[in-house]
């Protein structure tokens, strides 16, 4: 009898260690399906492992829950070196989705014949939407800046011709007055074709500018279908030249994702990419994992 009160002691107390574990996210943890969650990735992230070893890194987004993707490869009909449907199985055989490409439309203008094979390319591989990601610091001037949307208005109109959705992914330079206008507010979103062209907003560099993303969204609704997710250590007074030490994992900084998130059908939200211009400070892959436990386990939940 003392032998067997001893061994009911001890299984009673084992189930209650699997309950505090299951509790506490162990083992439970690896149970989840973070795919479900739709979590994106901008491929920059980990631009230097993509160089090192493209299907070894493709595996690792998979592996860690990542669904869709965000490219930032695409050159001469081509994505990272490969024809549009070599690519595309890769991405197809991980369980993944083809979302959206990063790709420049220079200021010097993009001629119509150039635009259609950028099109034609993207369509093939299958993306919902190709972003214009930057503007080079040299021509970040009001008449410039109208001059590029009148360009990529046009753009737009071959991309939609295509099946695709054109759009613009901003920093914080963008929010900088100049001589009484705001760029973003007095040319970019007024002179955008808002049929055209979507916004993808990128929280860090928006909130480092000092803009409320859901004040933008209740003044500027349905325009933001994109958005870009990385978090920033501290809050600091508005700046605009381009500061990347203060990016951290998503979840692990100042960012108030659920507030911001809890506006997505206004803004018109349909997909959302995490991003580290840092590449996690060398370590990609830990800082891309932190950030989809942190959307997996809180932000989104």
């Amino acid at each position: 009898m003392k032998d067997r009160r001893e061994f009911l002691k001890i299984s009673a107390l084992g189930s209650l260690g699997v309950v505090l574990l299951s509790s506490c996210g162990g083992a439970a943890a690896g149970d989840v399906d973070r795919k479900k969650y739709g979590v994106g990735l901008q491929l920059y992230t980990i631009r230097d492992a993509m160089n090192a070893d493209l299907k070894g890194s493709l595996k690792k987004l998979s592996d860690l829950g990542y669904k869709n993707v965000e490219l930032a490869g695409y050159s001469g009909g081509n994505f990272y070196g490969l024809k549009p449907n070599e690519f595309k199985k890769i991405i197809d055989d991980l369980d993944m989705e083809i979302i959206s490409s990063h790709t420049m439309v220079e200021a010097a203008g993009v001629t119509l014949d150039n635009a259609k094979i950028m099109a034609d390319s993207h369509a093939e591989i299958g993306v919902k939407y190709c972003i214009q990601p930057w503007v080079n610091a040299e021509d970040r001037q009001i008449e410039t800046y109208k001059r590029m949307i009148g360009d990529w208005n046009k753009v737009g109109e071959i991309m939609k011709d295509a099946g695709i959705q054109f759009g613009y992914h901003n920093h914080n330079f963008e929010f900088k007055n100049i001589d009484g206008v705001v760029p973003y507010y007095d040319v970019f979103i007024p002179e955008m074709d808002k049929d055209l062209i979507t916004l993808e907003l990128d929280l860090f560099w928006a909130s480092k500018a000092g803009q409320d993303p859901v004040e933008m969204f209740e003044k500027y609704p349905g325009r933001f279908q994109l958005l870009h997710l990385k978090d920033m250590k501290t809050h600091e007074d508005p700046f605009f030249e381009v500061e990347k030490e203060d990016i951290t994992n998503v979840g692990d900084g100042v960012i108030d994702f659920k507030r911001i998130l809890a506006a997505k059908e206004t803004a018109g939200v349909k997909y959302t990419f995490v991003e580290d211009d840092n590449q996690g400070n060398g370590k990609p892959f830990e800082g891309v994992g932190a950030s989809i436990e942190n959307l997996t386990t809180d932000i989104l939940v």
